[in-house]
């Protein structure tokens, strides 16, 4: 079994400095739909794992997943 070798409470504030939005990669993606025409929605939180890109006019959702954990 692995143990961590960092207090919980430094572990914590640690993790809290994670982006969740307006990553790189997001902002990358973003910015190729939009010089593509595409029109969309950010992080919609009315629908399920509130998606990063959503094109409502397409019915299409996009998460980005661009940390080393994905």
């Amino acid at each position: 079994m692995c143990t961590d070798i960092v207090t919980l409470e430094r572990r914590s504030r640690m993790m809290s400095r994670v982006k969740g939005k307006n990553t790189k990669p997001e902002m990358i993606v973003r910015s190729l739909c939009h010089q593509m025409g595409l029109r969309f929605r950010l992080h919609r939180r009315d629908l399920p794992g509130t998606p990063d890109l959503v094109f409502p006019k397409h019915n299409l959702c996009i998460f980005v997943h661009g940390c080393f954990w994905h």
